[in-house]
């Protein structure tokens, strides 16, 4: 149940971001997820991807700045307040979000991922208030 997420480090001027994306599509790598975060100087870009070994490689050898973690993905119904009672659940267990955000929306439901601060308990948390993980494999097909 865990996905492999890569981070880049950015310098925050024009063109970073394109020249990242344009790396990953010349390397035949599909984006699932972007998510970006950034101050006046620089940005953390945080990318789930099909390939996520050849996408650290491939940036890497580019002269980036690459870090992975490890991330879940949560499915989460097409309701208000779907999101909310997951969450609440690793409230009431003390567990700690750092971040999260969202890969899409349909009418099936929403895929959001989150970095917690305890993945082991997080996923036994989440399995036994019956909260749908998605592997990988999954993820890679949305």
């Amino acid at each position: 149940m865990l996905i492999k997420q890569i981070s880049v480090f950015l310098e925050n001027k024009s063109g970073r971001l394109a020249d990242v994306l344009n790396i990953l599509g010349k390397n035949d790598i599909d984006l699932i997820a972007i998510s970006i975060s950034d101050t006046t100087d620089f940005g953390i870009l945080r990318l789930i991807v099909n390939k996520p070994e050849k996408a650290e490689k491939v940036l890497r050898e580019s002269g980036r700045t690459v870090n992975s973690t490890e991330v879940l993905a949560i499915a989460v119904e097409d309701k208000p307040g779907s999101l909310a009672g997951a969450l609440a659940c690793l409230a009431s267990e003390s567990i700690g979000i750092e971040y999260l955000y969202a890969v899409g929306k349909d009418t099936r439901g929403a895929v959001v991922i989150v970095r917690v601060d305890d993945l082991d308990r997080a996923i036994r948390i989440l399995a036994d208030n019956n909260v749908k993980l998605l592997s990988a494999e999954i993820l890679y097909k949305l």
